[in-house]
């Protein structure tokens, strides 16, 4: 069972502390990708664990403050899966 411990919330202000969202994979998991959606299901970001994450951007410009959803899709010992849960941008 793979169990996620994500960050609740992050802080994409340039400061070098919580300037991307990301969440710890265990490397047992294959074909693992992990999308963010705005709070009305538009995709906004996606990305692999071995990527640096999400910096809060999309074409450009910065997002709002806001809560944003994620599904991690996987597949673990064959079967394909998928873990949903939310988190915070804050400015």
């Amino acid at each position: 069972m793979f169990v996620v411990n994500h960050p609740l919330f992050f802080t994409p202000n340039g400061d070098g502390i919580n300037d991307f969202w990301t969440v710890p994979v265990p490397s047992t998991l294959q074909d693992v990708l992990i999308s963010i959606f705005d709070r009305y299901g538009k995709l906004v970001f996606q990305f692999q664990p071995s990527d640096r994450g999400w910096d809060g951007m999309f074409n450009g410009k910065s997002m709002p403050a806001t809560d944003y959803w994620f599904a991690i899709d996987f597949k673990e010992n064959g079967e394909i899966k998928q873990f949903k849960s939310h988190f915070s941008l804050i400015r």
